[in-house]
């Protein structure tokens, strides 16, 4: 019996012992491919397989021979790049993308307190020197896969990039505060997601994507359109309201900002955003028409009408320009006592007539504005022929 319990605790001694010495081969075999100079794919599948068994998952000395299997590739394709030869350059990036993600495991794993609880890493300080040599291709292969509009592919390896500055792997590299691309690297995130129509991507590096100053107008563009995908209004309004300080001749803020106060009813702010604009422009017919819209809206017909004029004087097609000037004439004529000022009334409907005639001929198709002006003007002015032909037009 006591013969038979040695030998079932030496089968089993001998069993425990086989996985080991598998572990043993495998490294051994992918050391040995190493040294040799080629067909490193297999060194690093060798590693991979040892990985998915869960009892190998924090052995430091695979993730330190995955990561060299991994460069022995990069270096092999660089250098047949260097010599001009056909390859994939995506695959540089893949592989670039890859050696970051083993580093990063195998750093973590580097730096576990061992039984005393103290912390001796082997490898960092190696590996950090190593990696930020292959850091900028993060950023190149980003720029690369922007260029073949793989916005995904883009966003991943930039992403990649700006996580090195929170990585223990870089401490000392203090990247945050050294890296001057670190800007430049969270705008192009903030591109992909917006060209990819993710809101949360857009706006995941946003704050650090102001750093890159050259082309902040562009990051509150995207960071705007985020904000109002999400429905947020307040944050939407922030951001169209600094990109208008930003540059108030924007084409793109200016416009939204005048609406979302128009929209809401504040003519007031909107005027005060139109007069900065014109402070900026005093001369850009968007901003004139704008202004002469607003004191429409607000009332002001007299200022209204001189600002159209000055909107008409720079270009006789602003069509818009006539219907404001007309408008504004129609509506100061009625703010008059029909009882007191008939005199009045009828040279406000007389002054609004060519404005209005002169608006159904640039604007044909914008029937149902015209006609019931010029309805009223020929009515007041007791134009007979032409009141018959609008009457006709609006009972149609």
């Amino acid at each position: 019996m006591r013969i038979f319990r040695r030998t079932i605790t030496i089968i089993l001694m001998l069993l425990a012992m086989i996985p080991a010495m598998a572990q043993r081969k495998q490294i051994g075999e992918a050391k040995t491919i190493l040294l040799r100079g080629k067909d490193f794919t297999k060194a690093e599948k060798l590693m991979t397989d040892l990985l998915k068994d869960s009892a190998n998952q924090e052995n430091t000395r695979i993730y330190d021979i995955w990561l060299q299997a991994v460069e022995k590739q990069y270096a092999q394709l660089n250098e047949k790049m260097y010599m001009k030869q056909k390859v994939d350059t995506a695959q540089l990036f893949t592989l670039t993308k890859r050696l970051f993600t083993i580093a990063e495991r195998l750093d973590s794993l580097d730096m576990k307190p061992d039984k005393k609880g103290k912390v001796n890493p082997e490898y960092r300080k190696d590996n950090s020197q190593r990696m930020a040599n292959y850091r900028p291709n993060l950023f190149f292969g980003g720029a690369y896969y922007i260029r073949k509009q793989d916005y995904k592919q883009a966003y991943d390896l930039f992403e990649t990039y700006i996580d090195c500055t929170r990585q223990p792997l870089f401490m000392a590299e203090d990247l945050m505060n050294s890296d001057a691309r670190l800007g430049e690297a969270a705008y192009w995130t903030g591109y992909c997601g917006y060209r990819m129509n993710d809101p949360v991507l857009t706006l995941r590096y946003h704050e650090l994507a102001r750093r890159d100053t050259a082309r902040l107008e562009n990051t509150l563009i995207y960071a705007a359109e985020a904000w109002k995908q999400l429905n947020d209004d307040e944050r939407y309004l922030d951001v169209i309201t600094e990109g208008f300080k930003l540059n108030p001749k924007s084409n793109y803020f200016f416009p939204r900002l005048l609406d979302s106060y128009a929209l809401a009813g504040n003519y007031q702010q909107a005027n005060m955003v139109v007069d900065q604009a014109l402070k900026a422009d005093s001369l850009n017919e968007l901003f004139l028409y704008a202004k002469s819209t607003v004191l429409l809206n607000m009332g002001a017909y007299a200022e209204c009408i001189n600002v159209s004029d000055r909107l008409i004087k720079l270009n006789h097609e602003a069509a818009d320009a006539y219907y404001n000037a007309g408008t504004a004439c129609m509506n100061l004529a009625l703010e008059m006592d029909s009882r007191k000022n008939k005199k009045q009334i009828k040279k406000m409907y007389q002054r609004a007539l060519p404005y209005m005639e002169a608006y159904r001929r640039m604007a044909p198709q914008q029937t149902q504005k015209w006609a019931p002006a010029l309805y009223r003007i020929y009515f007041n002015l007791n134009m007979g022929k032409q009141f018959d032909e609008m009457d006709k037009l609006l009972k149609k």
